[in-house]
């Protein structure tokens, strides 16, 4: 391939796409987006992010990217702990509950606090929703455990592993 040629193929590849849906009323899922968001536009060049409050977002924002990040908090409302925040809760088994995601790739972040027996169990209910609607797993659930501030190197090092999925994504 002449340079020529090479420098129109890298012109024209494809930028990966992700597509983040979060829950957060105390900020601190928000604020973890917020991080996760910079550190991919900083360190993984060439990938378009766009995110959406879940109670903000439709069904078929589900289906938008290349792949999906869904985020939020364990909360202990709807009678015993560990259930999935509001507004995710609504998205998920209200508005989108007949959706099929058809093998969309789907990472996770949950949030949960260390006093309560189901920490991060959040993640749980959002992993059992992608199974179930045809989705598939992206990578390792990533946990934040109590206060998010302070975490920001894992986070930093969670987000290169995502980027590197969402690539392998697109090359497949």
């Amino acid at each position: 391939m002449s340079v020529i040629g090479f420098a129109l193929f890298r012109y024209n590849a494809r930028v990966p796409q992700l597509q983040i849906i979060y829950a957060s009323t105390s900020g601190h899922t928000e604020y973890v987006v917020g991080v996760l968001r910079e550190a991919l536009e900083k360190g993984s060049k060439g990938l378009q992010v766009a995110s959406c409050k879940a109670e903000e977002a439709k069904p078929e924002d589900l289906l938008k990217g290349d792949a999906l990040l869904l985020a939020c908090g364990t909360w202990n409302t709807d009678g015993p702990e560990g259930q999935l925040n509001p507004h995710m809760k609504d998205l998920l088994v209200g508005r989108a509950k007949d959706i099929d995601l058809k093998g969309k790739p789907v990472a996770i972040i949950a949030l949960g606090d260390d006093r309560y027996f189901y920490t991060c169990r959040a993640g749980e209910h959002m992993r059992r929703f992608v199974l179930d609607h045809g989705g598939k797993i992206l990578g390792d659930v990533f946990l934040i455990v109590n206060e998010p501030y302070g975490q920001e190197e894992r986070i930093q090092t969670w987000s290169e592993k995502l980027f590197s999925h969402i690539r392998e994504i697109v090359r497949s």
